[in-house]
């Protein structure tokens, strides 16, 4: 029997009761954890592996953005979320070139968008771990059949 896994959520906002709001409404669709600042979101996502991180942008000591863009270089495959209030250009730039964020979504969020998002952001990442299993199967074969030709070369 397989045993489907839940997609592991973490969701950054320094309202709790925006952290409350997000849990109740995707906790039966989605493994959800919640981290009330950048600092506590490393303190989760270096215990376990997250599939997608969603972060709130103007948050006290750290922005959104910055935690964007060291989950990009910490933790690659991950899939990235901005969810903001605000209709900042410059933190939407950032999200996109320093965090390399899959989407942008607007508080209040819509329950369907943000289901639908999570859902799509995850098949992506699926797609890309079955693409670099695919080449790195590939780059071993190729190297088998240059050895198999030197063989023959050599013969």
């Amino acid at each position: 029997m397989v045993i489907n896994e839940l997609i592991k959520v973490l969701y950054v906002d320094d309202e709790a009761h925006n952290l409350t709001a997000f849990r109740a409404s995707f906790r039966r669709f989605f493994d959800i954890q919640t981290a009330i600042n950048v600092d506590d979101a490393f303190e989760i996502l270096d215990k376990q592996p997250i599939d997608i991180l969603i972060t709130d942008q103007r948050m006290p000591h750290k922005l959104g953005t910055d935690l964007l863009a060291i989950a990009v270089e910490k933790y690659p495959e991950q899939m990235r979320i901005l969810l903001t209030g605000y209709s900042d250009m410059d933190a939407l730039k950032d999200a996109v070139n320093k965090g390399q964020i899959y989407k942008y979504l607007e508080k209040p969020w819509n329950d369907d968008e943000v289901i639908s998002t999570i859902n799509r952001a995850f098949q992506i990442q699926k797609l890309r771990a079955e693409q670099k299993m695919l080449n790195e199967k590939l780059s071993l074969t190729n190297e088998q059949l240059e050895f198999i030709l030197r063989q023959k070369l050599l013969s």
